[in-house]
């Protein structure tokens, strides 16, 4: 009786998760996945404010699905906050505030890598995260690929 109970739980849970990941994948995936980040994200021939728009647009979504990424202790959300200031400002350097082992640090790098780095971080999170929704089944094992 409590194994049958165990069980029919685990199958309730794993079909609500999945049901979540597909209300992103249908939501989202028309947008997300056709985007090309080299193209996208290239603060050569994009603005830079174009940039972190395209970033708080997709942040969000990362940071509700718990893949949002990190890059040397800094959170996409610090690259996204600290890189707005440094345009508004007019800089040429975005000082990254941030904390590690209850300390606060800074990191100084130029407005154009901060900003590129906080596009393709947003994207790619929420693209990868489509992209393992759907081809999770093929690292099962068994099914024919040799680990």
């Amino acid at each position: 009786m409590r194994k049958t109970v165990k069980i029919s739980l685990i199958w309730t849970i794993a079909f609500f998760m999945l049901l979540s990941v597909g209300e992103l994948t249908a939501a989202n995936s028309g947008d997300v996945m056709k985007l090309d980040v080299a193209k996208v994200c290239n603060p050569k021939t994009n603005s830079l404010q174009s940039l972190i728009d395209l970033a708080k647009k997709y942040n969000p979504i990362a940071v509700k699905e718990k893949v949002e990424f990190k890059r040397l202790g800094i959170t996409n959300r610090v690259y996204i906050r600290d890189t707005e200031v440094a345009i508004k400002k007019g800089s040429k350097t975005t000082e990254l505030h941030y904390k590690k082992k209850g300390k606060e640090k800074v990191k100084k790098m130029p407005t154009s890598k901060a900003a590129w780095r906080a596009c393709t971080f947003a994207i790619r999170a929420v693209q990868e995260h489509i992209e393992a929704a759907k081809t999770y089944r093929l690292d099962i094992p068994g099914d024919g690929f040799k680990y």
